[in-house]
């Protein structure tokens, strides 16, 4: 009886612990222009905080000329490496199979004029994390930054 009175109280100490309303997220507006340049390029969050990341694309020249996309990556990744690798896969927005295990959250490629946005939990480890454009060149060119964990 002993093991299963624990065993139900395990259960709802579990449950109740997964309703809790984590809050609203802390929201990041991120424009990309034809300058190939974010208008931000370092914010904070806390460990496991839940951030969305609004993306807009305010520049005038076409999608298949300059588009744009957000892309966090694990501290684990090598930004450089990570670009050249994606720069022959347009179609899965210039991110290689092989290196989408890195990818910790995205947005989509975005073209003049359209937003996208991404909601995901910070990693709960503390430490530097780079955010990347990876359409070609844009890396290099500086549309890049990051986001610090802090506690």
């Amino acid at each position: 009886m002993k093991n299963g009175t624990l065993g139900y109280i395990a259960l709802v100490i579990g449950l109740l612990g997964c309703s809790q309303d984590p809050g609203p997220p802390k929201i990041i507006e991120i424009t990309g222009d034809d300058f190939m340049k974010f208008n931000i390029t370092s914010f904070e969050v806390k460990p496991r905080q839940r951030v969305t990341v609004h993306l807009k694309n305010i520049g005038e020249l076409p999608k298949e000329a300059l588009a744009h996309n957000w892309v966090l990556l694990a501290k684990e990744a090598l930004a450089p490496k990570f670009i050249e690798a994606g720069a022959a896969r347009p179609e899965k927005d210039y991110i290689a199979f092989e290196q989408e295990f890195y990818v910790l959250a995205k947005t989509r490629m975005l073209g003049p004029g359209e937003s996208d946005s991404v909601t995901f939990a910070a990693p709960a480890v503390p430490g530097a994390y780079e955010f990347v454009c990876t359409f070609p060149e844009h890396y290099a060119g500086g549309m890049k930054g990051v986001m610090t964990v802090r506690p």
